[in-house]
């Protein structure tokens, strides 16, 4: 009977939201996760930044509902008395529902094995252009294809890490293995790390990874205050380097996204060696050291070292294009300071994405991530499918005056670097930043 339920207020609920001590409500029955944390498939940061608060929006997002089952370990045998589930949600959920429903997450299509055998494709393009070709321009152009076979392995590793691509989960965790670690170089590990806590706190200037870049770019003038890193918990200072670079971001946006690649390898290893726990330690470990040496030992079969800079640089280059794509769905969108609410969850994914509108016959080249909303509202949506669901979600934006917004790649750029340009101004106004700072904060808050 309801009158023998044991129930507690969402102000009792926020006093446990500390490692150690991590409760959640799911549809208003309260989970204690303190030790499940570590073992978390997402790991432990999204339980820390959602914990003490009510996340069932969140939990539909990232779970099937073969989840559901294993809730009831966790149970503290308490209901939130406060519990409350607004309008913009409920048509969220149940819209969730209808495409699970209609079998849309399972639906995955043929587009991993189409990826695969195009990157397989390209691998052996790129190996006869360096072991057979003596062309300068031969080598050149296999460092090109290298640059696109590495864009589409991103795609596989994205894909294979939020949801299961392949036929089992072995399988899967083997795509992820060859298509990230050991042909890309990049830790699986470290991207589910950083991408997990970049979705649930999408454009929190203090909790979402993918917007700290300091000392390099500022999407914000909040950054001017050296605000602390609650990810990698440590504070962004922003010293005289950072405000110059910052000063200059607008023009070294595009140069910058040609090298990012250095910077994911350097984040890579500093994952795994450092002493932080995470699964797969050693299979991670295995794959970069596959990398570490197919890639130098591919680059040192060519025939002198201005070749070699060139192949490297070149294939770097290309990858740029995903890199900026990355950077454009989200840099010129809302932002907010603090951690993610459970209760705002989808209002804040649509501030804090922009999407990127094209053909259809050129999805194979943003690897779905045009989608960015539709991604981030359903994370465990195959690609395929994404175009697909956009117009219900154009429909339910529009029906709670909610931000869709869809921009060529052409204006996602404009908007990027007057963005930039802009915070790059208040960089440089040395002698009284603060109140312009106020000024452009208040006509600037909604991108």
């Amino acid at each position: 009977m309801d009158g023998d339920k044991k129930y507690i207020t969402g102000e009792e609920l926020k006093q446990h939201n500390k490692e150690g001590d991590l409760w959640i409500s799911i549809q208003g029955k309260v989970y204690n996760v303190s030790d499940w944390a570590h073992e978390h498939p997402g790991g432990d940061v999204p339980l820390l930044n959602l914990a003490g608060q009510d996340v069932t929006d969140a939990f539909i997002a990232y779970h099937p509902g073969t989840a559901w089952q294993y809730l009831d370990k966790f149970f503290t045998g308490y209901y939130l008395k406060d519990f409350k589930v607004s309008e913009t949600s409920k048509d969220y959920r149940r819209l969730a529902s209808e495409f699970a429903k209609l079998g849309l997450f399972e639906k995955k299509g043929h587009i991993t094995m189409y990826a695969l055998a195009s990157i397989a494709l390209m691998f052996c393009v790129v190996l006869y252009g360096v072991l057979c070709c003596q062309s300068v321009w031969a080598h050149l152009g296999s460092a090109l294809v290298l640059g696109f076979l590495w864009i589409q392995s991103a795609y596989i590793g994205h894909d294979s890490g939020h949801y299961q691509v392949m036929k089992s989960r072995g399988y899967n965790k083997f795509a992820q293995f060859v298509a990230g670690n050991s042909l890309t170089g990049i830790s699986i590990a470290w991207w589910k790390w950083t991408h997990n806590a970049h979705h649930l706190a999408c454009n929190s200037l203090d909790y979402d990874p993918d917007l700290q870049h300091i000392p390099v770019f500022a999407v914000n003038s909040t950054f001017f205050n050296s605000i602390k890193s609650c990810f990698y918990g440590r504070y962004l200072d922003f010293d005289p380097v950072a405000r110059f670079f910052v000063s200059y971001q607008h023009w070294t946006f595009y140069p910058v996204m040609c090298v990012a690649r250095v910077n994911l390898y350097l984040q890579t290893f500093l994952l795994l060696f450092s002493k932080r726990k995470f699964p797969d330690r050693a299979l991670n470990i295995l794959g970069i050291l596959i990398f570490w040496t197919w890639f130098p030992l591919l680059v040192s079969c060519l025939p002198n070292w201005p070749e070699r800079v060139m192949f490297v640089l070149a294939s770097f280059a290309v990858t740029a294009i995903q890199h900026v794509q990355f950077c454009l769905n989200h840099f010129a969108a809302d932002v907010y300071t603090g951690p993610p609410k459970g209760n705002d969850w989808f209002e804040k994914q649509t501030g804090g994405t922009l999407d990127i509108s094209c053909s259809s016959w050129m999805d194979w080249f943003y690897g779905g991530l045009q989608f960015q909303l539709e991604h981030h509202l359903f994370p465990r949506m195959p690609r395929g499918q994404l175009r697909r669901v956009s117009p219900l979600v154009q429909d339910l934006c529009k029906k709670h005056n909610l931000s869709y917004r869809s921009l060529s790649f052409w204006e996602a750029n404009v908007w990027t670097i007057r963005r930039l340009r802009n915070v790059a101004q208040q960089a440089r106004d040395l002698s009284n930043p603060v109140p312009k700072n106020m000024l452009w904060e208040a006509v600037n808050t909604h991108g």
